[in-house]
């Protein structure tokens, strides 16, 4: 666990985690952090105290003593969401000081009570504050469904912190580097790669109350952005604020300047229509991803699929249906609302059809909303005419996706 000092009288705990299951689901190949926050005036303050992941609460207690703080002088522990990422130390600590309040909202502390036993609860509303004395004073701001209803911001006054909890987080493990200006251009990058798959695995359901989220920080004059996981902004909080506003935006079918081809094939006949795909991307240079299912993993296949401002689909009939890996992929784009694409659809079939009748069920079921270039379906492996059908489709999808694309705002 590190120890930094973001601000005078604000410091964070940050540990990176690896090898979960993010919400017991999704995998998180290159780690996560997790980040809790002491605010130290007369009165100490720790926003969003981390699970114990090492299953030692004395570790934690060592590490907040050697920034100066003695366990026995918290006051208040700040839930700024009951999620046990944020909350899970609250049972462990109360058993070495048992006269700290708990300060959430409404709908945070009826999970606190149920999720830990807990009645010392101070229920807090928009704009009401605490003064910790020597300056700093707190205001709280909730941001429900962000992505529990129970969310809240936490703004410090004097040094301009807003602690954003999920908000403008990102997956990743930190290295040296925890300040975004301290990040390599890599770093940076990298940052903003697991950013979209945060976004889109944890977020995207809830992309109408995210845009509030965003409105409601921009109305705080921030000097820096504190999440719950990932990076702290110091130098330019503006960027990821708007890299949320843009990630918003490919959760409505905007994207970035690529294709993702998402496909499944049982015995190599549309796989033949896949290669040929492929050579038509590369000669008119586009960069695509492609994703084979089930063999990818649902994590990664969200998060490439939501970033893109074109999706082609590679799938056959199956037993009257379309094919199971690929139905399940686009059934959980639909729960997670990723909406808006536009999509071109072809594939196989043997003694009947089926497939197409499916991917409308879903898309329709879903209420996704995606903009579908006629799909082309071919009886066995793909003929030539077949073949020119499908080029066809996608050179107008490749047309049609240049209106969607956004890169950075």
């Amino acid at each position: 666990m590190k120890k930094i000092k973001i601000a005078n009288g604000i410091h964070m705990l940050t540990m990176n985690v690896e090898d979960i299951l993010f919400e017991g689901i999704w995998e998180i190949a290159n780690g996560v952090t997790l980040n809790s926050y002491i605010v130290q005036g007369e009165k100490t303050a720790i926003i969003d105290g981390v699970i114990n992941w090492d299953g030692v609460p004395e570790t934690l207690y060592a590490n907040l003593e050697e920034i100066g703080v003695d366990p026995q002088n918290i006051d208040y522990l700040i839930v700024n969401h009951m999620e046990p990422d944020h909350s899970g130390w609250i049972s462990s600590f109360r058993k070495i000081k048992d006269d700290f309040t708990v300060i959430c909202t409404e709908k945070a502390a009826k999970m606190v009570a149920s999720f830990y036993g807990e009645d010392k609860i101070r229920v807090v509303k928009e704009g009401d504050t605490l003064d910790l004395g020597k300056g700093k004073v707190l205001s709280f701001h909730p941001v429900p469904n962000v992505h529990w209803p129970d969310t809240m911001y936490t703004y410090e006054r004097e040094t301009k912190t807003l602690f954003s909890c999920d908000m403008f987080g990102t997956f990743g493990r930190m290295g040296d580097h925890c300040f975004d200006d301290e990040l390599t251009s890599e770093e940076t990058d990298f940052f903003e790669s697991e950013g979209i798959r945060y976004y889109s695995n944890v977020m995207a359901t809830f992309t109408p109350s995210l845009r509030k989220a965003i409105d409601k920080a921009k109305a705080l004059e921030i000097n820096i952005i504190a999440p719950g996981h990932g990076p702290v902004y110091r130098k330019n909080p503006q960027k990821i604020i708007d890299d949320y506003s843009r990630f918003s935006l490919y959760a409505d079918g905007a994207g970035k300047n690529e294709v993702t081809i998402l496909w499944g094939s049982m015995y190599g006949m549309t796989k033949k229509a896949v290669n040929f795909v492929e050579d038509i991307l590369k000669r008119e240079g586009i960069k695509y991803n492609k994703l084979e299912m089930p063999l990818e993993s649902e994590s990664e296949m969200v998060a490439t699929v939501f970033k893109s401002a074109a999706i082609i689909i590679g799938a056959p009939t199956y037993e009257y249906n379309l094919f199971p890996p690929v139905a399940a992929a686009l059934n959980e784009l639909g729960r997670k609302k990723i909406t808006g694409k536009t999509a071109f659809r072809f594939g196989s079939y043997g003694w009947s059809g089926g497939a197409e009748k499916e991917l409308k069920e879903i898309i329709e079921r879903n209420k996704m909303n995606w903009g579908f270039i006629e799909s082309v379906e071919f009886e066995g492996a793909p003929k030539e005419e077949d073949l020119k059908k499908v080029e066809a489709g996608i050179l107008e999808l490749i047309e049609k996706m240049r209106e969607k694309i956004v890169n950075r705002i």
